[in-house]
């Protein structure tokens, strides 16, 4: 059984929300959440108003290396307090 990774996509343009920790904006790497409403509560801690603009998607463990890939993400920002937020980096080899 897989494990079950949470992701939030804009819906105007589709794209993935990342964290860019340094100013390089071609460095990013994809927000993950280990519940879906640990993600609800970052969008609604820190992007108040601008919740409707996003939908939270489900993603299995053996899927995150093909979407990395895909959009070019040099990682991922597993997001374990949405709150704070507290976000560990894992770069892809």
């Amino acid at each position: 059984m897989s494990e079950v990774y949470y992701l939030v996509r804009s819906r105007t343009d589709g794209r993935y929300l990342a964290a860019h920790p340094n100013t390089d904006e071609a460095v990013g790497y994809l927000l993950l959440f280990r519940e879906h409403f640990d993600a609800l509560s970052y969008l609604n801690t820190h992007a108040t108003g601008l919740t409707d603009r996003f939908s939270v998607e489900s993603l299995a463990n053996s899927q995150i290396k093909d979407l990395l890939k895909r959009w070019g993400f040099q990682g991922v920002a597993l997001v374990s307090d949405p709150l704070l937020p507290r976000v560990e980096f894992l770069q892809q080899k």
